[in-house]
């Protein structure tokens, strides 16, 4: 008996080493990467996740522009499996991260670098993204780079809002992992490069949503992505009273609106659009987003992209807190 176990042991050890061997990851370099060829069977193509921000954005970015696209879904754990860490998607995109736009068979990696690629590559006729006047261009990279996710968000989250958003999507991950097996965040453990995040998920899956404000790091983490937000928003408050509006740079819609939709949308995910922008706290952003919603972009590239595991976290996130107000108030507090 001693013997089978040993046996199976080395097997299991067996194929987690050539297994591991087969999934490399390694940091890539932003933009485009001419030397690399990738198969592909339209002019653009776009690996994608329906959470992820980035994702988002670059798919705004397309609608925006017109740019017609072959449509690559990749899963992340909190839509159902570490499909980013599977040998097919490496060979796309060696970081294991999405989007991925490629062009030509080129990929483009990093989805700031997307939106403006995209932007300088639309077909004739597209909407004009970036301003030819090179303040107001300045200006538009200034509020990009503002709304962007850096290498480490959780140690950078004064400098953009995406650093922000992290720590508040938490709470919407404890609602999503509750649908997702825990054999699925295992693999994780054993393949994921940074193995912090699904020692998270698993945390999550197992305390469960009800207990999430009962996990100290989580809390705290939280509670400064709402004072973080607070003060991005504050900024885009400012800046839109600045502008005239009706967007970032005024009169002409932009990269940055692209930008900021995003982060926007993911406030309305995690159901925090009365703390942000309710009982007439912050008018301008408030009307800014209504018509950010109104954008045909917004329909078809998030409304109408989005994942049902998405769609019931958000109502299981709702529904938790108004039936514990102690949950909330954990969740909420700190925003007020």
């Amino acid at each position: 008996m001693g013997s089978l176990v040993f046996l199976l042991l080395l097997g299991l050890a067996g194929w987690w080493a050539f297994e591991k061997s087969r999934r490399k990851t390694h940091p890539v370099p932003p933009g485009l990467q001419k030397d690399i060829d990738l198969p592909h069977e339209q002019e653009f193509e776009l690996y994608h996740n329906a959470l992820s921000l980035c994702s988002m954005k670059s798919r705004v970015c397309l609608a925006e522009l017109g740019i017609p696209y072959r449509s690559h879904p990749i899963h992340l754990i909190e839509t159902g499996a570490y499909e980013n860490i599977s040998r097919r998607f490496l060979a796309v995109n060696p970081a294991g991260t999405v989007p991925v736009l490629v062009h030509g068979g080129h990929p483009i990696y990093e989805s700031h670098e997307q939106i403006r690629y995209a932007a300088q590559h639309a077909p004739p006729g597209s909407r004009a993204l970036t301003p030819a006047d090179p303040a107001s261009k300045a200006a538009m990279e200034a509020w990009i780079d503002r709304s962007s996710l850096t290498q480490d968000p959780m140690a950078e989250g004064e400098k953009s809002a995406g650093n922000a958003v992290p720590r508040l999507t938490l709470p919407l991950f404890a609602a999503m992992i509750e649908e997702i097996p825990t054999w699925s965040i295992l693999e994780g453990l054993l393949f994921h490069w940074d193995r912090k995040r699904p020692v998270m998920f698993l945390t999550m899956k197992l305390r469960g949503l009800s207990r999430f404000h009962q996990t100290g790091p989580f809390g705290r983490m939280l509670d400064r992505g709402h004072r973080l937000m607070n003060d991005h928003l504050d900024a885009l408050e400012a800046r839109l009273v600045e502008s005239g509006g009706p967007w970032i740079l005024g009169g002409d819609f932009s990269l940055a609106d692209v930008s900021w939709l995003v982060i926007l949308e993911r406030i309305r995910q995690v159901d925090n659009e009365h703390l942000f922008l309710g009982a007439g706290l912050r008018p301008a952003c408030t009307a800014y987003w209504q018509r950010l919603q109104a954008r045909p972009s917004y329909r078809e590239a998030i409304l109408e992209q989005t994942h049902s595991t998405i769609v019931r976290g958000t109502e299981r996130l709702r529904s938790a807190k108004a039936a514990n107000p102690v949950l909330r108030e954990a969740l909420e507090g700190a925003a007020r």
